[in-house]
């Protein structure tokens, strides 16, 4: 039986580990991030209070079907209107999905339908069954470097000039979509990140439901590092660094796999450093070349040679069995209603 690979994150980062993931198996599962404010996706909020629809989007672009009629829905759905009017700027698939929300009322129904006519083996789920907010403490943007302001939101946090702290979500407790829930227990592989630490990464563990899944499920866990730390959110981090934020916001988190591309930490010296770091997750470190040649890029096909082999070292021992909270099911499908 094929594997059942669940990846979680948000925007470019995503795309690149459901790329990777897709030519293991078709059984992949995308638990996506639902904070996004800007562009068309912050538009689409204000103007409807629905789901933010890009990371949502990107995610059904990547497990398209390889069909001809896959590979045209997914050009289709990620196409921009031009132009200076009130469609400017908007992708076909973010306008797809928030029609198919406001005729289902379910954003799960939708993804899901939109999905079959992309042709997705696999289901794109997002990982609260409404929109949130992010907020940020950041130093460095008052004459005394050691006061923090509040930043609220996930484009004014990626851009902040300051240095981000730590991270919350708005509002404080929120719901998981119970289907990525059961997907995390049921899963043999779960991979977190790469992507934008602090808005499309560490959010998945801000979520009770689907933090305590993360640590309950059986499923081998990896976490795959970025290649370069990113102006804004992480400019100046270390790869040890994204590690101690990460343990910092989910303590006794743990992860089996942590991957790292080679030519990020090329010195031995460093790489026993960063094997230390990784003992605070409880993970072994997998130096691999993940990237692609010449960019900051991960390249589908050698991440996927590295996610393989996190499968074959088999499931993550995760101790003592715990209760994974059940969110309430509304609704004659099962699913959760939109907000």
């Amino acid at each position: 039986m094929s594997p059942r690979i669940v990846a979680l994150g948000g925007g470019h980062g995503l795309y690149a580990t459901l790329s990777a993931a897709r030519r293991i198996t078709s059984h992949v599962t995308a638990v996506v991030t639902v904070a996004d404010d800007g562009g068309s996706s912050g538009r689409l909020r204000s103007e409807l209070d629905v789901v933010p629809p890009g990371d949502l989007r990107m995610a059904l672009a990547a497990l398209a079907s390889d069909s001809p009629h896959g590979r045209l829905w997914a050009t289709i759905i990620q196409h921009r209107f031009g132009g200076s009017g009130a469609l400017a700027g908007h992708p076909i698939g973010n306008l797809m999905l928030a029609g198919l929300n406001e005729v289902l009322a379910d954003p799960v129904a939708a993804l899901d339908e939109l999905g079959r006519i992309l042709g997705v083996k696999g289901r794109v789920l997002p990982m609260c069954p409404m929109g949130l907010s992010i907020e940020a403490d950041v130093v460095g943007l008052e004459s005394d470097p050691r006061v923090s302001r509040a930043i609220r939101g996930q484009v004014a946090i990626a851009t902040t000039v300051g240095k981000v702290r730590r991270v919350r979500l708005l509002p404080g407790d929120p719901p998981a979509t119970h289907q990525a829930v059961d997907a995390i227990m049921n899963a043999d592989l779960v991979v977190l990140g790469p992507g934008s630490w602090f808005t499309s990464v560490i959010p998945h563990v801000l979520v009770p439901q689907l933090v305590a899944a993360l640590r309950a499920t059986t499923a081998r866990r990896a976490l795959v590092l970025n290649l370069v730390a990113e102006p804004g959110e992480t400019a100046g981090f270390s790869v040890e660094r994204h590690i101690h934020v990460l343990a910092q916001h989910a303590p006794n988190f743990t992860v089996g796999d942590i991957i790292v591309d080679s030519s990020r930490v090329p010195s031995e010296r460093e790489r026993e450093q960063l094997r230390r770091t990784a003992t605070i997750l409880d993970a072994r470190v997998e130096f691999a070349d993940v990237c692609r040649p010449g960019t900051p890029l991960h390249d589908p096909a050698r991440l996927a040679a590295a996610l393989e082999g996190v499968l074959q070292r088999g499931a993550t021992p995760t101790g003592r069995p715990q209760t994974v909270p059940t969110p309430t099911v509304n609704g004659p499908r099962g699913d959760d209603p939109w907000r």
